[in-house]
């Protein structure tokens, strides 16, 4: 009998599934809750668990005896009981860099869309307003973007950002060698410095809520934010109140505290606020991307060799 891998989600790119050919691959589901994932592992015990969806609790990893690895289909592994996995030890890696292309883009999107004000004047086109005379955008050519997390999509962002001559800061105090076009800074000289920031750095418990009253009181009146990495880097009440005030004048989020969110989540309906539903690396060609990497990291891990993590 195969050793089984149990993937929280409903599907796997075709050229993952051909490098895990020699394994029998059960699926979750699209929304795999907790006790879902805690029967499938009593049911199929698998050697390895490749989380697309929801969370791996203790409990999950409890009830997998044989589990040895589990893989991260992207780049984040927040959602990941790591202490009680290390406990076991089974390994934890993600598929680093393999959505980079797709978050960045995403971000930059989000970002323009706020400075250019897009998604206002598509809505007041097709409403049979023409605002020629009265509308003014931002022109971010000049301006200063302070990234927060210079791993592979935020240096990506970063790249994007010097090529349309803005200023690109950053901070991240893991990051080395920076390119020329980064120049690196204390995170306080973020807020303070900058015209727009994105943040492109995994959840700590360090860093958690690190947007809150206090640093966006720091920030430039009329600062741009964009996240496409954490919901919970952001105090979502904080923003909220800047936001009314005018203080931070657009954000464009793909993450959120809660996902979804609640309907009757305040974010909703305020035009001040572009929302996308965390699909930043959802595209095709990440899709395989992440598979192929989450598959390789399997390998890796589980033939005892250091794996992508």
């Amino acid at each position: 009998m195969s050793s089984k891998i149990l993937v929280t989600g409903a599907d796997l790119a075709p050229q993952a599934l051909a490098l895990l050919s020699g394994f029998e691959v059960v699926y979750a589901g699209k929304t795999p809750q907790e006790d879902d994932l805690v029967a499938l592992c009593r049911q199929h015990d698998p050697v390895a668990i490749i989380v697309r969806y929801g969370h791996i609790t203790p409990r999950i990893i409890e009830a997998a005896p044989s589990l040895r690895v589990i893989s991260k289909h992207g780049s984040g592994t927040d959602t990941i009981a790591r202490e009680a996995a290390q406990a076991r030890g089974i390994a934890v890696v993600a598929a680093a860099g393999a959505n980079a292309a797709a978050v960045a883009e995403q971000a930059m999107a989000l970002l323009l869309a706020c400075a250019k004000s897009v998604v206002q004047l598509n809505e007041r086109m097709h409403a049979g307003h023409w605002d020629k005379a009265t509308h003014k955008s931002v022109e971010l050519s000049g301006r200063t973007v302070g990234v927060v997390g210079l791993g592979a999509i935020g240096l990506r962002f970063a790249r994007m950002a010097d090529a349309m001559d803005m200023r690109v800061i950053g901070f991240d105090p893991f990051a080395k060698a920076l390119p020329a076009y980064v120049e690196p800074v204390a995170l306080t000289d973020i807020w303070r410095q900058s015209d727009a920031i994105s943040l492109h750095c995994p959840l700590t418990p360090d860093n958690r809520h690190m947007v809150n009253e206090a640093t966006l009181a720091l920030c430039k009146p009329g600062v741009m934010l964009v996240n496409t990495g954490r919901g919970g880097l952001i105090d979502e009440q904080a923003l909220l109140a800047a936001v009314a005030s005018g203080h931070v004048s657009m954000a464009g989020l793909d993450a959120f505290a809660q996902e979804p969110p609640p309907k009757d989540h305040a974010f909703f309906g305020n035009p001040r606020l572009l929302l996308s539903p965390h699909i930043g690396g959802v595209t095709s060609d990440a899709y395989v991307n992440m598979g192929v990497a989450a598959a390789r990291n399997i390998l890796s891990a589980l033939a005892a060799v250091p794996a992508h993590a």
